[in-house]
């Protein structure tokens, strides 16, 4: 079992080895042989007489065994019925009882891969294209429970030639315990249990979903209030719906046909999308290829933010013109593509969501399109559309503009009242390319009327160096005087380089590199 175990891809990587390898090191039988009623009969006849114990694999063996002149009757296997099965003994002759004891249930749940299929009695061909499962799902208890049952029954199988692999599963998401909004347990007598279904009737089922999904990584517990889930609502879907929203009105107003020809020609903010688009339709597919759904979902969630909060708030004007030229022709397209491929990644997550856009988008305006989001393709990356240097670029050029806001929020300038400048710092030379070739959106976004490029650092910022008085005073005595006017004497170049080597130098140094001017 700890060598089959290496075979199992597990959701967090740590419990595998962790939490899992050490219950199955220590392989406490908790289990088996359990003296409760319910459960599942263990299929051991022992005689009265001479202590003989039988093992049975079936019911066909049960019947062949019973005593003459009895039928056994098995229209349910379970307690009490089976227990009035009486057998002969095959060496006294003695009579033979079914012993009192019953695995416990997850025995059931670990046979479950067999039963559904009732083999090895049938279905042999099936079995073997579905066995083992490729993932399967639960909380973290379940580390002894249906987790332990399904791979120690696949081992001992296995290890006796009846079952074709040694693992019942290949990939495993462990989920972390839901806790109540001050991350305590839910408790019926503490009264902070969360009605499941007050909770879908206020946000609904995709709002509930996605907050399940990026609220954290499966394995870590969670906390969880409706309240929590309306964040989620607000902050995500109602972002998206309100993009989906605005191109659904403004299409319709201006009789936009997806299934027309999109322009050669796109603007730099169209790429730059489409760019993001399908870098995250990389990202997703990769991360669900690995049974990572947080990384998965939040990535959409970016994705998201950014063709709301920055590519429809700079190409809103694009829409809203009157003339229907290439330019406004590209927007649609553009926005067209980002909501069906949306639609398309947010189908395993908000399944409602992503199944009324597609409809709407979809259905009816392309040939062939299938009825539901969920019978479509999943979007595939192009990677010719991916462009490192585009995404760097804007990434940029959103740093710069919430930057710019910042000091205007700092300040207590609001974006509305115009500036006559803003000057910009930046790390590497060719930033200023950058800057240059998308100096019309800066002006627009923080409302100036010009950007500059600051070369040096210096002229941006001053540096004034004083001694540490009550560090040095000790130390120089009479020469402090002479350290402060050789501070004070310095070019802010030279200052700011004196600044730099100061504060970047160990901590035990520094008293010594300040007292040297």
């Amino acid at each position: 079992m700890r060598s089959n175990r290496e075979q199992m891809h597990w959701y967090p990587a740590h419990l595998r080895d962790g939490r899992y390898g050490d219950w199955i090191a220590h392989n406490v039988d908790w289990a088996v042989s359990r003296e409760r009623y319910w459960g599942t009969p263990l299929p051991f006849w022992r005689c009265e007489g001479c202590g003989r114990v039988e093992a049975f694999g079936s019911f066909a063996e049960l019947r062949r065994r019973a005593r003459a002149g009895d039928a056994i009757e098995l229209e349910d296997p379970h307690r009490p019925y089976v227990d009035d099965i009486l057998l002969a003994c095959g060496e006294c002759h003695g009579e033979m009882r079914r012993v009192p004891e019953v695995a416990d249930a997850w025995f059931d749940s670990g046979a479950m891969p067999y039963a559904q299929w009732h083999y090895p009695f049938e279905n042999r061909e099936v079995f073997a294209e579905r066995f083992p499962a490729d993932f399967i799902c639960e909380a973290i208890d379940q580390t002894r429970g249906w987790f332990y049952s399904l791979h120690a029954e696949a081992t001992l199988l296995h290890a006796v030639e009846e079952a074709p692999a040694p693992v019942a599963y290949r990939n495993v998401i462990s989920l972390g315990h839901i806790l109540d909004e001050a991350g305590e347990k839910m408790s019926k007598s503490r009264g902070n249990v969360v009605d499941p279904w007050q909770v879908l009737d206020e946000h609904g089922a995709d709002a509930l979903r996605w907050y399940l999904y990026t609220a954290s990584p499966p394995g870590n517990p969670r906390r969880f209030s409706s309240a929590l889930v309306g964040e989620a609502q607000r902050k995500f879907l109602l972002t998206l719906w309100n993009t989906y929203s605005f191109f659904v009105t403004y299409a319709n107003i201006d009789g936009f046909d997806p299934a027309s020809a999109p322009p050669a020609a796109r603007s730099d903010l169209d790429h730059w999308i489409r760019s993001a688009l399908h870098g995250t339709i990389a990202r997703v597919t990769k991360s669900l290829e690995a049974y990572e759904p947080t990384d998965a979902a939040r990535a959409i969630e970016s994705f998201v933010d950014e063709l709301s909060n920055w590519y429809l708030r700079r190409s809103r004007r694009r829409f809203w013109k009157s003339e229907d030229d290439a330019d406004k022709a590209a927007a649609y397209h553009t926005l067209y593509e980002c909501l069906v491929t949306l639609s398309r990644l947010l189908a395993p997550f908000t399944p409602y969501v992503a199944d009324e856009i597609h409809r709407n988008l979809v259905v009816g305006a392309a040939a062939g399109a299938p009825e539901s989001v969920h019978l479509a393709a999943w979007p595939e990356a192009d990677a010719a559309l991916i462009d490192a240097d585009t995404n760097a670029a804007m990434t940029l050029v959103q740093r710069i503009a919430s930057l710019g806001r910042a000091a205007r929020s700092k300040a207590g300038l609001k974006v509305r009242q115009p500036l006559p400048e803003v000057l910009v710092g930046l790390r590497q030379p060719d930033e200023a390319e950058i800057v240059r070739r998308h100096e019309a959106m800066l002006l627009d976004e923080l409302n100036v009327k010009r950007v500059s490029v600051v070369d040096a650092a210096g002229d941006l910022v001053s540096y004034v160096l004083k001694p540490n008085l009550p560090l040095l005073g000790p130390r120089l005595g009479k020469e402090v005087g002479r350290l402060r006017g050789a501070l004070a004497a310095l070019e802010p170049d030279m200052a700011a380089i004196c600044w730099s080597r100061c504060a970047n130098a160990p901590a035990r140094r520094a008293p010594r590199t300040a007292a040297t001017p």
